[in-house]
C-alpha cells in the first residue's frame, strides 16, 4: 500500500516521502498511526543511519489489518506499539522481553528477523522496523509482540510515548527499584523519562522524591508532578545535599543522563543497600565506582525499556493517567506530522519535554 514516511536525509534531518508498505505477514499487524512521540534515541540514530531510514518508536494508532496468525487484536482496535522480542528465549519466557537474547538484532538491524523490510522507497527496501515499528510514517507493519491493545477510551493523541519513554521511566521505579511506603528516591535528569519516574514514585506513595537537573523550568515541572525536593546540580555536591535531606541515604536512584559523573553522584547518595537504576544512554562510555562502594551492598543495574512487559505496564499507566495519578499530558507538545523537523529541533533545544507528532 502507498504511505508517507519521514525519511532520514543526507543532512540528517527528516523529509516526507512517498513509500510502499507490504501487507502484514502471518504474525504482523498493520496500524494506521494517530500519534508518535519523538525520543532522543530517534534523533541519535538519525545522525548515523543511511539516507531514507525510517525511524520512530513511540507509535499509537488503529489496527487496519492483521496477519492470519494474529488473534490478540482485530481491525478497529486501538493499540500502542513498543519494542519487539523473539518470544522464545529464556528472558522472553520469564516475562523479561526487554532483555531478549535477540533484542539488538530484532530492534536495531533495520529489518525483520529474516532480513527483509516491509518499507520501500522508489522501489528499494529501506531501513525500517526500528524498535519493532518505524512509526515516523502514516502506517506501520509491526510484529504482534510489539502490539499493546488499549481500552476504547484511550486518547490516541497522547498514547504514543507510553510505548517507550514513559514506560521506561515508570518501569525503572516499579520493576527495578520497587519502592516501599518509607522509601526515599532520587531521579537524575528531568526529561520525559525522568519525569515519568517522578510521577510513578508519587503514584506509588513514595514519601521522599528528589529531582535533580540543571534546568529551573524542568525542576519546577518535577515539583508540579510529584517531586518533594528539587536540586540544581550546578549548586554544589549533589550527593552531600541529598544526604542533608535523607541522612541515611537513598533507597533508590534513577539516572537518565548516561553521564559517568552523574551516575557516580547517584551511587554516592545511596544507603548501603540502595540501588541505582541506569536508564540513560549518554556521552560516557565508562563509569568508575570505588569498589568498596559496591562491596558495602550497593547495586548499580542497567534498565532497558523499564524492564517491562508492555502489554502489562502500558495499560496500567493509562489507567493511572485517567485517574489523574500519571499526568504525562503536562509534558507533551503536539506537532502535525509534516512539522517533524520543527518538533525535532525543539526537542534538541530542550524547549519541549516530549514532542508528539499527530496525523
Amino acid at each position: 500500500m502507498d504511505i508517507t514516511v519521514a525519511a532520514v536525509t543526507k543532512e540528517k534531518t527528516f523529509e516526507l516521502r512517498p513509500a510502499q508498505l507490504e501487507e502484514p505477514r502471518a504474525d504482523e499487524v498493520l496500524v494506521r498511526l494517530v500519534s508518535v512521540g519523538i525520543c532522543a534515541t530517534d534523533l541519535h540514530f538519525a545522525t548515523f543511519l543511511p539516507t531514507n531510514a525510517v525511524l520512530g518508536h513511540e507509535g499509537a494508532g488503529v489496527v487496519e489489518a492483521v496477519g492470519a496468525g494474529v488473534t490478540d487484536v482485530k481491525p478497529g482496535d486501538a493499540v500502542a506499539l513498543a519494542f519487539t522480542s523473539c518470544g522464545v528465549c529464556k528472558q522472553c519466557r520469564t516475562a523479561s522481553p526487554s532483555y531478549c537474547a535477540r533484542f539488538d538484532a530484532l530492534n536495531f538491524a533495520g529489518a525483520r528477523a529474516d532480513g527483509s523490510s516491509a518499507i520501500r522507497i522508489d522501489g528499494q527496501p529501506v531501513y525500517g522496523h526500528f524498535l519493532g515499528q518505524s512509526t515516523f510514517a502514516t502506517h506501520a507493519v509491526a510484529n504482534v509482540r510489539s502490539v499493546v491493545k488499549l481500552p476504547e477510551t484511550a486518547d490516541l493523541r497522547n498514547v504514543g510515548p507510553f510505548g517507550c519513554g514513559f514506560m521506561t521511566g515508570a518501569g525503572a521505579v516499579l520493576n527495578n527499584l520497587k519502592p516501599g511506603p518509607e522509601s526515599a528516591l532520587a531521579v537524575f535528569g528531568a526529561g520525559a523519562v525522568g519525569l515519568a519516574s517522578v510521577m510513578t514514585a508519587a503514584a506509588a506513595g513514595v514519601p521522599t522524591i528528589v529531582a535533580v537537573d540543571i534546568s529551573p523550568g524542568r525542576l519546577q515541572t518535577a515539583q508540579e508532578v510529584g517531586a518533594t525536593h528539587v536540586l540544581d546540580s550546578r549548586d554544589g555536591d549533589v550527593a552531600q545535599r541529598i544526604r542533608a535531606i535523607v541522612p541515611d541515604g537513598l533507597d533508590g536512584a534513577v539516572d537518565t543522563t548516561g553521564r559517568a559523573d552523574v551516575v557516580a553522584s547517584a551511587v554516592a547518595a545511596l544507603h548501603t543497600r540502595g540501588t541505582c537504576a541506569v536508564v540513560g544512554v549518554g556521552p560516557s562510555e565508562n563509569v568508575e565506582i570505588e569498589w568498596r562502594t559496591l562491596l558495602n551492598g550497593r547495586t548499580v543495574t542497567g534498565v532497558i525499556s523499564g524492564s517491562a512487559v508492555p502489554q502489562v505496564l502500558v495499560p496500567q499507566l493509562l489507567a493511572w493517567q485517567e485517574a489523574g495519578r500519571f499526568p504525562v499530558e503536562k509534558l507533551m507538545a503536539h506537532y502535525e506530522f509534516e512539522n517533524i523537523n520543527e518538533a525535532a529541533a525543539a526537542t534538541k533545544r530542550g524547549e519541549v519535554v516530549k514532542a508528539v507528532l499527530t496525523f
